[in-house]
């Protein structure tokens, strides 16, 4: 097999599947771990969730009500709170995506039972209750410890309005709309972390040009004013995968007004929007398809970050990866508008590869968002009522915690490729960090889904003599839980690696993902 060069910097750990490759089929890899070379921090926002009013992913998904019967806090669910609270997460974008630039604030705040209904004329036409609003999702923040990422209404919204909602959130003062905020029952302002200035202005955001949107991302921007000794990174609504024209010239325009710009890319499995592809049905030709449109991310990131450069050569503006993930042809028998899928091991492995790149591009990387959270696309969990599963992307988010403000390490992979058809990826990738307790982790995701692969890392640095860790595994690539069966994906202890002296040796299951920690 022809040995790729795979090299990536990192910290965290990753998620996935694996089965029993065929019988003795193995593929050798080697590489290097330079701990004595840290790199950039990971930032924890780079394991940011996204929380849209689509399908069932904020009604059901979060927000059941105070008089549900499904058990909850103040109307949020409670098992869900506390799987989000499990795992860490560490910034919520609400409420879009395209529902953002459609979004006017005043008519989610105040007596539930006064506020609008409106129509969700962008996810499935269903009523939108308004229910769950500003406070809600405020108060969801705090509850789940997580820090707060609202997009701003650019398209169909004004300068004023936005300003207007910022005063609503963060206003420590008597003004008028302060005390709106106080009449609906709370009395201090909020943390407002992240304001996203639009969303996808380029497309249901607006259909702008990229000039167009500068000026206008430069006048909004401007009236994004927080109280003094606060602080709220403002971000620009950045391109479409690889439309790098918009981010030359938005760079160009406006780098000096913004602390951070978007990017949004989802792996489709067959490369073209009109026909996906199936959660649950495909073949391996569709594995391997899926794995090369997942490590897009990779190009995708070095490229529009080396425009970037040209006008912040100081990496003063972070690339905020705000929505990514998988997405796949709606589940059958689904309303086609609520992008509801299943989620298998083919997901965890798109999420183990993707956050590896995270972590090699820490320099500039330093938000991310799954699209989405619960119930919607790459969802970290499904709930059908009363019911709760937790998908193996999920697990794979629970393995690479340890990586949350760790710092990256340089590791460097020689693996042969997987290869099917025309489609050719490394079969191994990697990622490593030092936590801040001084524990180096190392990730290890074999695309593979028949060979299994023995690793052997050169290490420098390092000062542990053991190696233990968890696995994310199954039999099958199209394994997945279910509401009858939802253990059938899950993390397992992994005892299949060692360190003698400077060689880490270890050997991963096919289609599995390994997170190993160096004590």
């Amino acid at each position: 097999m022809k040995l790729l060069k795979h090299a990536l910097v990192a910290g965290l750990a990753t998620a996935v599947l694996v089965g029993a490759g065929a019988a003795g089929a193995q593929t050798a890899v080697t590489g290097a771990l330079r701990a004595d070379q840290p790199g950039p921090v990971i930032q924890p926002e780079v394991y940011g969730q996204f929380a849209e009013h689509l399908g069932r992913g904020i009604y059901e998904g979060v927000w059941v009500g105070e008089d549900s019967k499904i058990p909850n806090t103040n109307g949020y669910r409670n098992d869900v709170v506390a799987a989000l609270k499990e795992i860490k997460v560490p910034v919520v974008r609400w409420p879009g995506g395209c529902f953002a630039d459609d979004y006017h604030w005043r008519e989610g705040v105040g007596p539930r039972d006064k506020r609008p209904v409106k129509v969700n004329v962008l996810w499935g036409g269903v009523e939108e209750p308004n229910s769950f609003g500003t406070n809600e999702f405020m108060d969801f923040a705090e509850l789940i410890g997580a820090k707060t990422y609202v997009a701003g209404n650019v398209g169909s919204g004004t300068p004023q309005e936005m300003a207007e909602w910022v005063e609503y959130m963060t206003s420590p003062t008597k003004s008028t709309i302060a005390n709106m905020r106080r009449a609906n029952g709370r009395e201090q302002p909020w943390k407002l972390d992240f304001f996203g200035v639009g969303n996808e202005n380029w497309g249901c955001g607006g259909q702008m040009t990229a000039a167009h949107y500068t000026d206008l991302y430069r006048n909004f921007a401007e009236f994004v004013r927080v109280p003094p000794g606060t602080k709220t990174v403002k971000v620009a609504s950045g391109p479409n995968s690889d439309d790098y024209a918009w981010t030359e010239t938005l760079m160009g325009g406006a780098a000096k007004s913004m602390n951070a710009l978007s990017l949004h890319y989802y792996t489709i499995p067959t490369g073209h929007w009109n026909k996906k592809g199936l959660a649950l049905h495909f073949d391996e030709q569709e594995w391997a398809d899926t794995m090369v449109q997942a490590l897009r991310m990779d190009e995708l990131v070095t490229k529009h970050s080396a425009i970037m450069d040209k006008y912040d050569p100081e990496k003063k503006v972070g690339l905020y990866v705000d929505e990514w993930g998988i997405w796949y042809d709606a589940e059958p028998g689904t309303n086609p508008g609520f992008l509801y899928q299943q989620n298998t091991m083919r997901d965890a492995m798109v999420a183990g590869l993707t956050l590896n790149v995270f972590h090699k591009h820490a320099d500039r990387v330093r938000l991310t968002a799954i699209a989405q959270m619960i119930n919607v696309l790459q969802a970290m969990i499904l709930t059908d009522k009363e019911k709760m599963v937790l998908t193996p992307t999920y697990w794979v988010y629970d393995l690479y915690k340890p990586f949350q403000g760790a710092t990256s390490l340089p590791i460097e992979i020689n693996s042969p490729a997987y290869t099917v058809g025309k489609s050719s990826v490394p079969a191994v990738s990697a990622s490593a960090g030092k936590d801040t307790a001084g524990v180096v982790h190392v990730a290890l995701v074999n695309v593979d889904p028949n060979k299994s692969a023995t690793v052997t890392i050169k290490l420098s640095g390092v000062t542990g003599k053991t190696a233990k860790g968890r696995v994310l595994t199954a039999p099958t690539m199209a394994a997945h839980n279910t509401f009858d069966a939802p253990n059938a994906v899950k993390l397992a202890d992994f005892k299949g690696a060692t360190i003698k002296g400077d060689t880490l040796t270890a050997t991963l299951p096919s289609k599995s993902v390994v997170v190993l920690d160096l004590n």
